[in-house]
């Protein structure tokens, strides 16, 4: 057993006070997955994929109104534009490339197909409203997800693409989405090519609570966030590569609030300019 492999236990074993062996696969799959953000060059075959878009489609949908929609990449220059406007050049080699989006315009073009005497322009017109966007923001991230846990069940490897929304405006264009659609995420999926540890996720008394809401300064909490931050900064001393952050979770997060919000530009236009109006 390497050094890793044991400050990896180590780490684990100080988070899991109250471990327990996982009671059947797929809770064997949910507490395993890590990010993973090197591909071995190897297509997956049509079979794996129909599995992970059939997975997706099974997923939970806001009153049934299957308001998600998502986009395979695979024309190269595309994927490349998308990379490139993420800074994350990885996302090339991954063999299967999604763009989960928030997507009321089919709903509206089947009303409109209906020849009814309503259309998008009444007042009673509620697919444009700040709920429809995110129950359909929702539900695309419960289908991302559902495929996120396929994937990793046929020992597949993914990462989920927040970067993609570094501009929002110029991945619409480039996708030529419609009004009424939004991206959300995109996920990259392929045969993993590297075997990183796990985070540290944390305690549970620190984000799970009993019918109240707890802040951070109250006693079970705070010394759970201490905990924590002793945890955090051991994976970046001890597990990562040299040149990460030696902090605790509560230096990264001070890091983080402030300032520039990771190269994101603001959404609330182009959400706009997509047909959402949020005082609504």
């Amino acid at each position: 057993m390497t050094n890793t492999q044991k400050t990896t236990e180590s780490i684990q074993d100080d988070q899991a006070a109250e471990a327990f062996p996982a009671p059947n696969d797929t809770i064997r799959t949910l507490l395993g997955r890590r990010s993973i953000r090197a591909f071995a060059d190897e297509p997956l075959d049509q079979g794996i994929i129909a599995a992970l878009e059939a997975s997706a489609q099974h997923a939970a949908t806001s009153r049934y109104f299957n308001e998600w929609s998502a986009i395979r990449i695979t024309d190269p220059s595309i994927a490349q534009a998308i990379a490139d406007e993420a800074h994350q050049n990885y996302i090339t080699q991954a063999p299967l490339l999604y763009i989960f989006l928030a997507d009321q315009r089919r709903n509206a073009d089947l009303i409109a197909a209906e020849e009814t005497k309503h259309s998008e322009s009444d007042d009673g017109f509620i697919l444009n409203t700040s709920y429809a966007f995110l129950q359909a923001q929702n539900d695309a991230v419960l289908a991302l997800h559902a495929m996120e846990t396929a994937a990793y069940s046929m020992n597949l490897g993914c990462v989920i693409l927040g970067s993609i929304m570094n501009d929002p405006d110029a991945l619409i264009d480039l996708l030529h989405l419609p009004k009424l659609v939004y991206p959300v995420l995109g996920l990259a999926i392929g045969k993993p090519a590297q075997d990183p540890a796990p985070k540290p996720r944390m305690p549970r008394p620190a984000q799970i609570f009993e019918n109240t809401y707890q802040r951070a300064n109250e006693e079970e909490i705070n010394k759970a966030l201490q905990d924590f931050d002793r945890t955090v900064f051991r994976y970046y001393r001890d597990i990562r590569h040299m040149d990460a952050p030696r902090k605790t979770y509560s230096q990264i997060m001070a890091d983080k609030a402030f300032g520039t919000a990771d190269g994101h530009r603001p959404m609330a236009d182009s959400i706009s300019r997509q047909g959402f109006d949020w005082t609504k």
